[in-house]
């Protein structure tokens, strides 16, 4: 058991005087959970009041924290950093009922943030405290995992491109006959129908076009990933005006091997992306970085370039996250789904990988790509 002295008392000579005052102003039962010292999966308990009161080793070396620090400050300004432990912490015990959390970024203050997976459970004994159990996410298992993703994905796209190519031919021969209908109809009146089935045929037509404009070559030169960001922050701006783009740029960036249009096209379409969420009002950050140790392509690349749009928008509903990159998921009511699904299509053959992460106030799309292909 670790014990930690509040900050208004003085400590008493000896280990045992130190104790016996601790407990005395310390009640929870810390000694019910010694058996936890022994799991080499991380454990920390909160009271009532979301306190932490227990915290075994493992925690202590998963977070690199000593629990001397953790015990007695409260989780909100521990994990003051991670929203969605934050949150699930309220959910459990809103609900009474266990919350677990595959992959959430965890950070304590003054640390880097680890991806871990979490369970936070209630306990009947003592009343109204939290049990949150923690593991390292194996980053080996995390990879796999997003490779077998993009292999569905791309088999998904595949699957509609070839239906696209089949739907294409019916459509011009539905549009051809409309129009051919129209010239004989007596009535103008009954030409209003025609026009339903030509405005309909043509955009279906459109909706087939992007589901395969992609599919072209790559057309590879030198490009500066800021000159791609600008492009796309007049677009937006242009778009609309009341938006807030804010620039957050490593000029020390070489350039990399890339097709300029493909990314310009990707990158436009998160950022269309954020602002239809946003309806218009609110704020997006073009960022870039070096990423160092990256895996692209199932490749481990020593240098890599990150580029992270962020908004504050109302974030990624949790139904839909999973699935954001697959064709014809939406999270927008009349959104097309394609938007996202075309981007990871682009950077991915600009041999690059995309990502989301995302909570409401909080999204971010991260972008990587190799610096020297």
């Amino acid at each position: 058991m670790v014990v930690k002295m509040l900050k208004h008392q003085q400590p008493r000579s000896g280990t045992i005087g130190a104790y016996s005052d601790c407990m005395n102003t310390m009640p929870f039962p810390t000694h019910e959970f010694s058996g936890l010292d022994c799991l080499a999966t991380g454990a920390m308990v909160l009271d009532a009041d979301d306190l932490i009161q227990y915290v075994n080793p493992a925690i202590e070396t998963l977070l690199g924290v000593s629990g001397v620090l953790l015990i007695g400050d409260t989780a909100e300004h521990t994990f003051e950093r991670s929203l969605e432990l934050l949150t699930a912490i309220q959910t459990a015990r809103t609900q009474q009922e266990t919350v677990i959390e595959y992959e959430i970024d965890v950070a304590v203050n003054g640390h880097p943030p680890l991806r871990v997976g979490c369970s936070i459970s209630p306990l009947e004994r003592p009343p109204h405290a939290l049990l949150i159990e923690m593991r390292a996410v194996d980053p080996h298992l995390r990879i796999a995992r997003l490779e077998q993703a993009r292999l569905q994905q791309e088999a998904n796209r595949e699957l509609l491109r070839n239906l696209a190519h089949e739907i294409k031919n019916p459509l011009g021969g539905i549009r051809g006959a409309a129009q051919l209908l129209e010239h004989e109809l007596p009535r103008e009146s009954l030409r209003e129908y025609t026009q339903v089935i030509i405005k309909e045929s043509d955009r279906l037509q459109s909706l087939m076009e992007r589901l395969l404009t992609p599919h072209r070559t790559p057309r590879f030169g030198a490009v500066n990933i800021h000159e791609v960001l600008e492009r796309v922050r007049s677009l937006v701006l242009a778009e609309t005006p009341s938006m807030s783009l804010q620039r957050d740029y490593d000029i020390s960036l070489p350039e990399i091997r890339a097709d300029a249009e493909q990314l310009i096209q990707a990158t436009l379409n998160i950022a269309r992306n954020a602002v239809q969420a946003m309806h218009g009002q609110g704020k997006i950050i073009f960022k870039t970085r070096v990423a160092r140790q990256s895996t692209l392509e199932s490749r481990r690349n020593q240098l890599g370039l990150r580029v992270e749009i962020i908004d504050n928008g109302p974030g990624i509903p949790a139904e839909i996250r999973d699935q954001i990159f697959y064709p014809l998921v939406s999270g927008r009511e009349g959104g097309s789904g394609l938007g996202l699904a075309v981007a990871q299509t682009l950077i991915a053959q600009n041999h690059g990988t995309i990502d989301c992460e995302s909570r409401p106030g909080h999204t971010v799309f991260s972008i990587f790509i190799p610096l020297f292909n």
